[in-house]
């Protein structure tokens, strides 16, 4: 078993920025990608951003790029979102994809963190 653990999450303006972080502990593997989701109410979770072990593979959803950016530390995985908008109010997930590919589909990832909300004001 992986456990994952987000932190970071909170309340901002519009235009204003935050850095997600999360932390991978429990079992360990000799490589898996990291994967950030979302689901706002009463929505479907949604693709944030993912990125491979060595970052040789970086996803991002097409509403977050040149907002958005994901990095990562081995176990570690941050988000850093700029510009932010109310539409990215939502929870924001962390998860683990043992294959290794960072796809942007939410049945590749085994292991999911219990998310932290993001909240985006007027």
């Amino acid at each position: 078993q992986v456990q994952l653990v987000e932190s970071g999450g909170g309340l901002v303006q519009a235009g204003g920025s935050l850095r997600l972080s999360c932390t991978a502990s429990g079992r360990t593997y000799s490589s898996y990608a990291m994967g950030w989701f979302r689901q706002a109410p009463g929505k479907e979770r949604e693709f944030v951003a993912a990125m491979s072990w060595f970052g040789q593979n970086t996803r991002y959803a097409d509403s977050v790029k040149g907002r958005f950016t994901i990095s990562r530390d081995y176990d570690k995985v941050y988000l850093q979102m700029d510009s932010l908008k109310p539409e990215d109010t939502a929870v924001y997930y962390c998860a683990v994809d043992l294959a290794d590919y960072g796809y942007g589909t939410a049945m590749s990832y085994t292991y999911w963190g219990q998310g932290t909300q993001v909240t985006v004001s007027k």
